[in-house]
């Protein structure tokens, strides 16, 4: 491949004169042995700490100032932090007035000399005398990149004298081609933008490859004063020292000198500057990323590159509907604060809202929040019966149960005597929830919980499991409902799915995996149609929006915690709602705020996607609830006849006193 040096106009070499060779040796002793004296304070005045030089590799992720850049699923750029490194710049990618607009402002002889110019010292030293004022600089780019690689910001001889050393060593390790690459890759062109990708991206919003003349003229001026020169902030005296360049390339004959001067005298480039990086709901997703980038890599590569699976719009709809729901109904109901995660069926995190308003808390209740999930439990409760060989239909009674000292009963007081367990499920029965936890062995059910994902569920739980009195995160539980989408496979959330530095070196993928079955096909279908019946006939009735959908409600003590989760085929979604320091609500239940902020984001999520059953149902499902037969004869009780109240209802909840408000989608900034 050519060297940029072979498109370089060059001035003849003139000869050397001949050598007297025994005068020379001659010279050479006695500088030996004036040196030899020497040697032992220019040790200790610069070698003793002159940094090690890495190898190749190391050197384009050195003492790189910390840049993270976010893509989203189909690698368009979604957010950044900290300053901007862009993929590399390659020499081979770029137009040849791109680099010489460099090398005619910095280092015209680059491709002639070695790691110091002396030269370019006495030029320059003679210009600066004649115009009062540093106007060119003497250090050479092999100088300039040791500097900004190695070295402390300090003008002394020492520190002179160790560029000058650095310099020499990675003359020799690298190629003049891989010295000024790695330089344009390098150096600081302001506005937080490190190397030639990033500044071409930051004032012109494009790739070093789509520079025009102008453009490079103007790029090639800044790191000599980047705050300063930088377009943005004066953008007249970034064009002046534009126009100099143009000219430098101009008498040097490297571009048509007409060319140049044309281009000088015309009109400065247009600039499109980069907007201020705003995160706005994605910053919840760029946290959790980013710890998690440095759990899995540390601070080896400061400058990563790092793929997400959030979908930028669906993630902007859930903060929308999460802070206008909030707005609309949580202000006079004692609620304050809200989470949304929604999943795809392998896993992907694709919404990740970690409360109502990331600049005011950034505390993330998706992932950091342990609460008490309520009834949003019981279809634990009820997988591990079913594992237990219950059936939908069978009949339990509801009815008081005591366990030692506790009676839990349902909400309102009343219980409906003989229901079925399907029934009891819709309508979310405590006594029918505690009855079957029993019976499959509170064991069993913490078993199952961890085997689901609810690792805070001990292997001893109480009888309050049954209830939800372990808590968790709304990601562990959405994570636990997937088994059941997916047809009783096991996934991991995953919110990372890839990781690269910024030359585009992997890192770290996610390899693709199967779900690992856990609980078996047939029952999570039995589970599915059940849940379906929680949002037809049952306490998630306001959280139907038109397609068959399987889900829970769930309401901790108190009204503390308020909660539904739920899904189709194509979506997962969990909603918490609550107050950071669980404080009760004004009885806020999980089939009210919850199942208005899941129905209006579902609604969404699922805009122009065909309405299709699981893939994995049976090729004959189990029955979906419509209509139950009449109960056997009524049952009597250890605490005597069974009371009926036909007014009760789920222990999550009380009669909706609002009717929900649909979304207008005409509000949401997609």
């Amino acid at each position: 491949m050519p060297s940029l040096s072979d498109f370089i106009p060059r001035r003849p070499t003139p000869r050397l004169p001949r050598v007297n060779w025994r005068a020379a040796t001659l010279t050479v002793v006695i500088m030996a042995n004036l040196c030899l004296g020497g040697w032992f304070a220019f040790d200790r005045a610069f070698l003793q700490d002159l940094p090690q030089v890495p190898d190749k590799e190391a050197l384009w992720s050195m003492g790189r100032p910390p840049g993270l850049t976010f893509v989203g699923p189909d690698g368009q750029v979604i957010g950044r932090r900290g300053p901007r490194h862009g993929p590399p710049a390659r020499l081979a990618e770029m137009p040849q007035h791109v680099p010489l607009a460099f090398l005619a402002i910095e280092d015209r002889r680059f491709y002639q000399h070695g790691a110091m110019d002396l030269r370019g010292v006495l030029r320059a030293l003679s210009v600066n005398t004649r115009a009062g004022a540093v106007v060119e600089g003497g250090s050479t780019i092999s100088q300039q990149l040791a500097r900004n690689l190695f070295l402390a910001p300090e003008q002394t001889v020492r520190r002179k004298v160790q560029e000058v050393l650095l310099a020499a060593q990675l003359e020799r390790m690298l190629s003049k081609d891989e010295l000024l690459e790695l330089y344009l890759n390098r150096i600081y062109f302001g506005g937080r933008a490190y190397g030639l990708s990033a500044a071409a991206e930051t004032y012109f919003g494009k790739a070093p490859r789509d520079l025009t003349l102008a453009e490079a003229a103007v790029l090639a001026a800044l790191p000599r004063a980047p705050s300063r020169l930088s377009p943005a902030n004066d953008p007249d005296a970034a064009w002046a020292r534009g126009q100099l360049v143009l000219r430098r390339l101009g008498d040097m004959a490297w571009i048509d000198p007409g060319l140049a001067a044309r281009t000088a005298e015309g009109p400065p480039p247009p600039l499109t500057l980069l907007a201020a990086d705003g995160e706005g709901d994605m910053a919840w997703a760029f946290d959790a990323a980013a710890a998690e980038a440095r759990q899995r890599l540390g601070g080896a590569t400061p400058d990563l590159v790092i793929q997400l699976t959030v979908d930028p719009q669906a993630q902007a709809i859930a903060g929308h509907i999460v802070r206008r729901t909030l707005a609309r109904e949580g202000a006079r109901r004692g609620a304050r604060q809200a989470a949304l995660v929604a999943l795809a069926p392998d896993g992907a995190i694709r919404v990740m809202i970690g409360g109502a308003d990331h600049a005011a808390s950034p505390f993330n209740r998706v992932t950091q929040a342990r609460r008490q999930p309520g009834s949003a439990f019981k279809p634990i409760v009820w997988a591990a019966a079913l594992d237990h060989g219950v059936r939908p239909m069978d009949w339990r009674q509801d009815a008081p149960v005591r366990i030692g000292g506790w009676r839990p009963g349902n909400y309102g007081g009343g219980y409906h005597g003989q229901i079925s367990v399907q029934r009891a499920l819709h309508l979310s029965i405590n006594t029918v929830a505690v009855r079957l936890a029993r019976e499959a062995g509170l064991g069993e059910v913490g078993a199952l919980a961890r085997r689901f994902g609810l690792t805070g569920v001990p292997e001893n739980p109480g009888g309050s499991v049954a209830l939800g009195a372990y808590e968790v995160t709304p990601l562990e539980l959405a994570g636990a409902y997937q088994v059941l989408q997916t047809g009783g496979g096991k996934t991991s959330p995953y919110l990372v799915s890839k990781i690269t530095d910024a030359r585009g070196k992997l890192l770290f993928i996610r390899p693709p995996s199967a779900s690992v079955p856990i609980y078996p096909t047939y029952q999570a279908a039995q589970m599915v149609q059940m849940m379906r019946g929680v949002i037809l006939a049952g306490t998630g009735r306001e959280a139907g929006f038109g397609r068959l959908a399987a889900g829970k409600t769930g309401t901790s003590q108190d009204h503390r915690d308020a909660w539904f989760v739920g899904f189709t085929p194509d979506w997962l979604c969990a909603v918490w709602v609550g107050n950071d320091d669980s404080r009760p609500m004004a009885r806020v239940t999980g089939g009210q705020i919850p199942a208005h902020i899941w129905r209006d984001f579902m609604l969404g999520a699922h805009r122009g996607l065909p309405d299709l059953e699981f893939s994995w149902f049976p090729a004959v499902p189990p029955p979906l609830y419509v209509e139950e037969p009449p109960p056997p004869a009524p049952l009597q009780d250890a605490f005597g006849p069974v009371r009926r109240n036909a007014m009760a209802r789920d222990a999550d909840l009380p009669a909706a006193e609002t009717e929900a408000t649909p979304v207008d989608w005409s509000e949401i900034p997609y």
